[in-house]
């Protein structure tokens, strides 16, 4: 077996933060080899380094097919034959897909001028070979998050490369996009490559990898064969301890105050009358197929979306939400499922993004209150336990699950009556997803009303004291806790389109 790639004694130090320390890494020609551990335990940034985004601090190698190289650059990992796909998505939203996909690579343009339909063609070509319907004179700011992965993974795969990395590509795919994914992870794979997949999804872990790296703290932990090991084990490795995979909330409802009631809720183009209620303390999870409509309610609900009727209540009066502004004032808070875009300031730093929900109250006469701000900051890095050298410490600096902390201190510092969780624990590891969900139940013990929108049904049984499933812009059945799990869950999350629309007919 052809051992493609080595890495020795790779170590990275930045302020403040030794982020690896003395990691060995090495693949094999024709494998898949995942690389776990909890947020922060270093993966992305390894892979940074054999990527060339990163330099190493000095004494690491990197060897490929047994010859010692050092990477200068993006460019030359390119030329070296690696390529990666990052987790956090990095297209041009104004530009067409197939000018992204393109993007500054020979024969894109010829004298300055592009020339679109070449593009065009190249793309239509590349998303022809690799099995994907996605439209190449598309603007990326139009398309799905999900269609939108899929245009990075087509971009990397169109590289001629011998070492591919996957960081968490399956975020935002549907289950038969995964699979079609899969399917070309093993067409990708032969005895002259391999690749690196990087995932908190341990049913990913377990059907597509050949052995598994364990990273934790930055330190390397030791590397197992897939098939040879349960995946218990392999979590045991990431979070020195064992973690449940099939919990259900350790709270229980004792108040029948309703805080939060939707009654016949319709949008334009998809929700079709929407009912449900959210007691208080109580935690009511949303599931359902993507393109249930999930997202779509708590959009709705927040006033991010327009609503084409259908009244909304707090603690029993009638609210007319508007705007995301009005659902603020009436005290309610909103966790988007996609942070970047709408949850956090990337160029901020840590104490600033934990307020910006509430600035007026670190505002007295035009002066903003440091102080007061860099205190409550602290308060909620060091309960939320946000891994980082200091709250001013920008939040593009941060991980992905650190990011989503700061997300959730944001609305914690608002003191909101209700909280919707949309995709709470995307892209955070197994160990953080425990943190977060016994903080979900501690708010649901001080009486918030909590909507939690999951597209992982363990997360949902987890955490939910009643659980709404969704199918085709209807909710198809509300649940209790004890009586779900996930067969009578899919059942009702797979009902079609025709049933529904004569069911509300």
């Amino acid at each position: 077996m052809t051992k493609l790639l080595e890495l020795k004694n790779v170590s990275k130090t930045f302020p403040g933060v030794k982020a690896l320390q003395g990691v060995h890494l090495d693949l094999n020609g024709g494998e898949v080899l995942g690389l776990v551990g909890e947020n922060g335990a270093g993966k992305s940034t390894l892979m940074k380094i054999l990527t060339g985004i990163y330099t190493p601090d000095p004494g690491a190698e990197i060897w490929l097919q047994g010859q010692k190289v050092d990477v200068k650059g993006v460019n030359h990992a390119r030329d070296l034959g690696l390529s990666i796909i990052h987790q956090e998505l990095n297209m041009v939203p104004d530009l067409t897909v197939a000018q992204n996909l393109f993007l500054g690579r020979p024969g894109s343009h010829s004298k300055g001028i592009v020339n679109e339909r070449k593009l065009n063609e190249m793309a239509g070509e590349l998303f022809d070979k690799l099995g994907m319907n996605i439209n190449p004179k598309a603007y990326i700011r139009d398309i799905s998050v999900a269609r939108q992965q899929m245009v990075e993974i087509a971009r990397a795969l169109s590289y001629d490369s011998r070492i591919l990395v996957m960081d968490e590509p399956t975020a935002a795919l549907t289950l038969a996009e995964t699979d079609a994914l899969f399917g070309m992870i093993r067409d990708f794979v032969t005895p002259e490559t391999g690749l690196i997949y990087i995932s908190h999804r341990m049913p990913e872990i377990e059907e597509i990898t050949d052995r598994v790296s364990v990273l934790r703290d930055g330190q390397y932990i030791g590397t197992v064969t897939t098939k040879d090991v349960e995946m218990r084990e392999i979590i045991s490795m990431m979070v020195g301890r064992e973690v449940s995979g099939d919990a259900r909330p350790r709270t229980t409802v004792d108040s029948d105050e309703v805080v939060l009631k939707v009654e016949g809720l319709n949008t334009k183009h998809l929700l079709r009358d929407i009912s449900f209620e959210v007691r208080k303390g109580e935690v009511l999870g949303f599931a359902g197929l993507m393109g249930a409509g999930r997202t779509e309610v708590a959009r709705a609900v927040f006033g991010a979306d327009p609503k084409q009727s259908g009244e909304i209540y707090l603690h029993g009066k009638k609210v007319n939400i508007r705007a995301a502004a009005d659902a603020v004032r009436a005290g309610i808070g909103y966790l988007s499922e996609d942070r970047k875009a709408f949850g956090v300031l990337l160029e901020q730093d840590i104490k600033q993004n934990a307020v910006m929900a509430a600035m007026k109250d670190f505002n007295i006469g035009g002066f903003i209150l440091d102080g007061k701000i860099k205190t409550v900051g602290q308060e909620m890095s060091d309960k939320l336990r946000v891994k980082t050298p200091s709250v001013n410490q920008l939040l593009g600096k941060l991980s992905g699950g650190n990011q989503q902390k700061v997300v959730i201190a944001k609305w914690l510092v608002r003191n909101c009556d209700v909280l919707i969780f949309d995709e709470p624990t995307r892209g955070i590891d197994v160990g953080a997803k425990e943190e977060i969900y016994q903080l979900i139940e501690q708010l649901s013990t001080q009486g918030k009303a909590i909507i939690v929108i999951s597209s992982e049904l363990p997360e949902v049984l987890r955490v939910s004291h009643r659980i709404a499933v969704m199918a085709h812009g209807h909710i198809t059945g509300i649940l209790d806790n004890a009586d779900a799990n996930q067969e009578n869950i899919m059942e009702l999350a797979t009902v079609g389109k025709a049933q529904v629309d004569g069911a509300a007919a």
